[in-house]
């Protein structure tokens, strides 16, 4: 079988990386397209997965980002045409629905992200089924299934990861300190137009309050820091980030997929970030390891605040980890079940 994916984001290249070495193992022909945004690249070279460059970045303005978008749907066609897929699959790509449909092809995806609206708004329109989490806020027609998991157990379940220690220490950090991981994002995604974060200054005082709580701070951020934050930036490889994730106290997140990877690795997580989702409000409503910060000006202060009370808990681990064994038994390990609908959707082809 021959199976066209495409990688436009990290998160991606963690999320498939194992469906990718899956199909390899069993002989089937994989092509993945790649997009180098935020070290995506890097992750796939770390992971051992061959991959074609199709663009530079994502774009930095809505201008930018449509041509790139007519540009990518013809590449990404072209390449189609080539290589004469069986099935394309991965992330809500709708320029991978896009070169599905004209090739005449089933497009298999899995989507948590209900702002990415332009991308979902082609994709169930064009794309052959739509997998979500049960949770999933929007929905998206005939073509949707919901599924009782998370896109971070494609990668970090346990029957696939393993945090370790020593992997760490042999890279130089050392993951028996304290230590509060805080994730500052970009907001140059299509759904961040309009919003915006802490200014270089307010990150700095927000770090160094943390701090003074008696712990070590890392930072992980999409952007370059300012030269009084740049002391505090994670220096580990991409390929380890969920190591460190794993020993964290707790993680202090502007973006909802490094908290909800905390959550499904028993770390207690604090999300402020404006944009909602289902997975995010389950964690916190059912299994109490994640606390959203979706509303008000003073979100980032109020966050801040709890984190300093969950940070002087000595229960706070035990308490984590009890809840993410109950997470754990609720939801589907969802590799292997993406992989059999991809064989079910290969060899019944496309129907309309």
């Amino acid at each position: 079988m021959k199976v066209m994916f495409s990688v436009d984001h990290p998160a991606w290249a963690h999320q498939f990386h194992h469906i990718v070495e899956k199909l390899r193992d069993r002989g089937d022909e994989v092509l993945v397209l790649a997009i180098d945004k935020d070290g995506a690249p890097e992750l796939l070279r770390g992971y051992g997965i061959p991959y074609v460059l199709c663009a530079k970045g994502t774009g930095r303005n809505l201008l930018e980002k449509g041509w790139l978008f007519l540009r990518l749907c013809v590449n990404h066609t072209r390449h189609a045409l080539r290589f004469q897929p069986d099935i394309l699959i991965g992330r809500a790509s709708p320029m991978m629905a896009v070169a599905a449909w004209v090739c005449r092809k089933p497009h298999l995806l899995y989507e948590d992200t209900e702002v990415s609206r332009f991308s979902l708004n082609i994709c169930k329109r064009l794309s052959t089924k739509i997998l979500t989490p049960r949770t999933f806020l929007t929905d998206l027609g005939t073509r949707q299934e919901r599924v009782d998991t998370y896109k971070e157990l494609f990668y970090l379940h346990p029957s696939v990861f393993t945090p370790s220690r020593e992997a760490l220490r042999a890279v130089g950090f050392n993951p028996d300190e304290p230590y509060v991981l805080v994730r500052f994002v970009a907001w140059n995604a299509s759904h961040d137009v309009g919003k915006h974060g802490l200014s270089d200054a307010e990150q700095l005082s927000l770090v160094k309050r943390l701090e003074a709580a008696g712990v070590r701070v890392w930072v992980s951020s999409e952007k370059p820091l300012s030269a009084e934050l740049a002391p505090y930036r994670l220096q580990t490889p991409f390929a380890l980030a969920h190591h460190v994730l794993a020993f964290a106290r707790l993680v202090y997140s502007e973006g909802a997929t490094m908290a909800s990877e905390a959550v499904v690795l028993g770390v207690h997580a604090l999300y402020v970030n404006v944009i909602k989702s289902g997975s995010t409000q389950e964690q916190s409503e059912r299994y109490q390891l994640l606390e959203n910060y979706n509303d008000g000006d003073d979100r980032y202060e109020r966050a801040l605040q709890r984190a300093l009370t969950l940070l002087a808990d000595p229960a706070l681990a035990e308490t984590s980890k009890a809840q993410q064994a109950r997470l754990l038994a609720e939801k589907t390990d969802v590799n292997d079940y993406f992989i059999a609908e991809t064989d079910r959707l290969a060899k019944a082809g496309r129907k309309g």
